[in-house]
């Protein structure tokens, strides 16, 4: 449905999006991530046509969004992080003025008008001033405003920021009923709100794109660490002791506490078995082993890590500091 062949855009010296470079398939839902001033709203408005590339092509439906803008813009439905509502108009006067310069005719205006406001559910305050509706409901105006035209593909920037949890959640719902019927594309700087719809996830960081798969796939192919907490009643020199003839270890920091307790985090390159192995080895010694636990990689330590965000790599950087 879209195909954007490396782009870049620039303000000045500064490189908001770099060498770009993705594909989106018909039928899917995809989750546009990254935290605040990676591109992400940059990207959206040149996918729809609203800002001009400095680099690149951008192809919708095998149409030039710079070249044949009229006919690409027609495949698409946009709402900007802040919905272009008039609040002084009723939904229903709001969307009727949308539809009209969309160029429906009344007969398929009208049709449409029923269509949308029922998907998004605001079919009951269709009448009352934008300006009085609650944020959800001026959210769910701005979704119906891009669905009109029937455009195939859905564009929705930051669709949930500023809502309530409650409203949250609905608008969620509402995005995975699109998405039976449209190409979406969302974006967001919230992992869960991500990885609660999507299907694939595309993840930038200072205008690049560092991702672009699956959440399982993602977890998979950074899942090689898991990490091993335990409390063992010995001293220093003992657990380090225990654990040295094990494989597997690739980290270690032992920390002494009360007690005589040892408070032991390991790191590791996923083997499965080594609980047993340290299990046993205390055992062996005739040590205590009073508490251990396991932590695989999440999709949030994912997005830390390519995004440069991780307390870890923070550190590392401050570190390096002269």
């Amino acid at each position: 449905m879209i195909e954007v062949k490396h782009l870049t855009k620039r303000y000045g010296t500064h490189t908001a999006v770099s060498d770009l470079s993705f594909q989106i398939e018909k039928g899917q839902i995809y989750g546009l991530l990254g935290p605040n001033g990676a591109g992400k709203s940059t990207t959206m408005n040149i996918l729809t046509g609203c800002l001009a590339a400095s680099e690149g092509t951008v192809t919708v439906g095998g149409h030039d969004i710079f070249e044949e803008a009229a006919q690409a813009k027609k495949l698409i439905g946009y709402l900007p992080e802040r919905p272009p509502l008039y609040l002084d108009r009723t939904p229903m006067e709001y969307l009727t003025f949308v539809g009209q310069a969309k160029g429906l005719g009344k007969d398929e205006l009208d049709r449409q008008l029923g269509q949308v406001m029922g998907a998004t559910q605001i079919t009951g305050v269709a009448h009352r001033l934008i300006k009085n509706l609650s944020k959800g409901y001026q959210q769910r105006v701005g979704i119906a405003q891009a669905l009109l035209g029937s455009p195939k593909i859905i564009i929705l920037d930051e669709p949930t920021v500023g809502l309530d949890p409650k409203q949250i959640i609905e608008i969620r719902d509402l995005i995975r009923t699109l998405g039976k019927d449209h190409t979406v594309i969302l974006s967001s700087h919230i992992l869960s709100e991500v990885q609660a719809v999507c299907q694939t996830i595309l993840i930038l960081s200072k205008g690049r794109l560092v991702a672009c798969d699956t959440p399982e796939n993602l977890e998979k192919r950074f899942a090689g660490t898991t990490s091993v907490e335990l409390v063992a009643e010995a001293a220093e020199w003992e657990v380090c002791q225990i654990l040295e003839p094990l494989e597997h270890i690739t980290g270690l920091d032992v920390r002494v506490g009360d007690g005589g307790l040892c408070s032991v985090f390991l790191e590791t390159d996923g083997a499965q078995e080594l609980c047993r192995e340290v299990f046993f080895a205390f055992s062996r010694a005739e040590r205590a082993l009073l508490h251990m636990s396991t932590a695989q990689t999440s999709l949030e330590d994912i997005f830390l890590e390519l995004t440069g965000e991780s307390p870890r790599l923070q550190d590392e950087r401050e570190e390096a500091v002269p």
